[in-house]
């Protein structure tokens, strides 16, 4: 169950296969994984792909191209390799439909979903302007001269902690304050492909986890002051951070060319006991909602990414 270890674009990792109107094969490569469990968001992005190619070809009559809406539970810790998808006809109607959609590798049924989709473009309807603004409001950014390194507020960010170990975080540049961030609370943050691809609709699951975890700062400080304090090498912990839920709400299709830049912050309102919140805003160049995403998340030592699985029956 394993597979080449030559790098795949993104384009190439989300790919599937239609097996039958309503199965699909994808083939989970290894350097889209943190530790050895493919990355949360990736797994996300393939579900949408399952979801467009459900639409342009075995729904196509309904001309709903677009998911507006997705729930997904991670039921147990998916692997690299061959995985299947099955897909449900829930409800289809006019103006959305809803499919549900399961991930099984080698029997398991490890990731259950159920996506809403209807046709972005041609939706009609009341309209209001609600005055909703981040706040406070992100920096300023010029993306030209944040490309070239030269913008007065953001600078590329460096390696994230362990980037060995999440192998997935290498496939994105992050582009982060240049002071820091505001808070504690959250993270602002541009993000881009590292290898000049485009973020599409389908990769906005990926974006929506695919920051930098609100742990990690806290564990830096920690390690900091252990040092300070002489109370210790000053060495941060390794986390793993699987997702035990997700939810997208999608407000705004992207161009089928994609673009190269989004913005997101990431909110975490209480990290206890190993189990945290994340809200997650992404915005667009133009300073649009593209989507909003709601997580529950675990903090779990990294060891549990790497232990063996239970034949037939693996948990998290």
């Amino acid at each position: 169950m394993t597979t080449s270890n030559q790098e795949k674009s993104f384009a190439d990792a989300t790919a599937v296969k239609a097996l039958s109107s309503h199965t699909y094969e994808a083939q989970f490569p290894d350097d889209w994984a943190i530790g050895s469990v493919p990355h949360g968001g990736y797994v996300t992005s393939v579900f949408l792909q399952v979801a467009s190619t459900h639409f342009q070809t075995t729904l196509s009559t309904q001309k709903q191209p677009h998911t507006i809406g997705l729930h997904l539970d991670f039921l147990r810790r998916t692997q690299e390799g061959r995985a299947l998808f099955t897909v449900k006809d829930t409800k289809l109607g006019r103006q959305t439909s809803v499919i549900q959609i399961t991930l099984s590798q080698d029997g398991r049924e490890e990731v259950v979903g159920s996506l809403t989709q209807s046709d972005i473009a041609s939706e009609s309807g009341v309209s209001f302007d609600t005055g909703f603004k981040l706040t406070p409001a992100p920096l300023p950014v010029d993306l030209k001269n944040l490309k070239e390194g030269k913008d007065d507020n953001w600078t590329k960010s460096g390696p994230m902690p362990f980037a060995d170990f999440r192998k997935a975080t290498t496939k994105t540049q992050f582009y982060l304050p240049r002071n820091g961030q505001a808070t504690w609370s959250w993270s602002d943050e541009w993000i881009r492909l590292a290898n000049g691809e485009r973020w599409t609709n389908e990769s906005v699951g990926y974006v929506v986890d695919m920051f930098m975890m609100p742990v990690e700062a806290h564990l830096q400080l920690e390690a900091a002051e252990q040092k300070a304090a002489g109370a210790g090498q000053g060495k941060t912990r390794r986390f793993w951070y699987p997702t035990v839920l997700l939810n997208l709400d999608v407000k705004k299709a992207l161009p089928k060319e994609g673009v190269e830049w989004l913005f997101s912050r990431t909110t975490a309102k209480q990290v206890k006991n190993g189990r945290m919140d994340l809200e997650i805003v992404v915005l667009d160049a133009e300073g649009q909602i593209v989507a909003i995403s709601n997580h529950i998340a675990l903090a779990v030592d990294s060891q549990r990414n790497l232990a063996k699985r239970n034949t037939g029956n693996s948990k998290m």
